[in-house]
């Protein structure tokens, strides 16, 4: 616990400023990895015995933001980049329109950068959706390999490591996608829901902060800033 505490200040110290860090390339053998995922996935169907909260049980109540299960077109977008978007993220007039533009930025965020990332992403959804959240961490530690440039396998990774209670892990892939995507506010709000579940209200606050200062239509954030404010700085007089 005393290594993760310090490996956690260390990394909020440089939120937000660190430089990426270089992946290795892997060989040949990561599609099959992905086809072998289903096998996997159904070999592992017996929940643990363990008594009390399992692995996946986050899934349903407490996690950062994520992309719509159903993404929109996005072949218009990629001619005016995410910066366009993000505009009118912030100037969307009402929820239902701010809900189409971050749908559109998940979508960019999610494009897979070949035909292998598209198959083992998908593997990965179908690994997640059956709670087998070890089948999916072996198929994105290959992905995160094969193309380091790829925002959304740390990202996805990141998540995985905090349903399972992993913060050391989720905070190095934290660091990753901040590192290549600043303005990732699914990134930014993961990092507040660890520095809260660890006891550090006033990073978790200022994690926050900066995910709604991307992103204002975020869900459940603005009750946890507005809770987070009145422990960190006091009630107004």
């Amino acid at each position: 616990m005393a290594r993760l505490a310090a490996m956690t200040l260390n990394f909020a110290h440089s939120i937000l400023g660190c430089g990426a860090r270089a992946g290795v390339p892997i060989r040949a053998g990561v599609i099959a990895l992905a086809l072998l995922a289903p096998i996997w996935t159904a070999a592992a169907q017996q929940p643990p015995g363990a008594p009390g909260r399992q692995p996946g049980d986050r899934l349903l109540d407490d996690k950062p933001p994520e992309p719509p299960s159903k993404l929109p077109d996005i072949r218009a977008d990629r001619s005016r980049g995410l910066g366009f978007l993000f505009g009118a993220l912030k100037a969307a007039p009402d929820e239902a329109s701010a809900r189409h533009v971050e749908a559109r930025i998940w979508a960019l965020w999610m494009a897979t950068p070949s035909d292998t990332a598209q198959l083992l992403m998908s593997r990965v959804k179908t690994a997640v959706d059956a709670k087998q959240l070890d089948v999916a961490l072996e198929l994105l530690d290959a992905l995160v390999q094969l193309r380091p440039d790829y925002v959304e396998a740390w990202n996805r990774r990141a998540t995985i490591y905090y349903l399972k209670d992993d913060y050391d892990h989720a905070l190095r892939d934290l660091e990753q996608v901040l590192a290549r995507e600043p303005r990732h506010f699914g990134a930014l709000a993961g990092l507040g829901m660890i520095m809260r579940d660890l006891g550090d209200d006033r990073r978790a606050l200022d994690a926050f902060r900066k995910a709604l200062a991307i992103n204002p239509h975020l869900e459940k954030i603005p009750e946890l800033v507005k809770t987070l404010t009145e422990k960190v700085e006091g009630r107004d007089i």
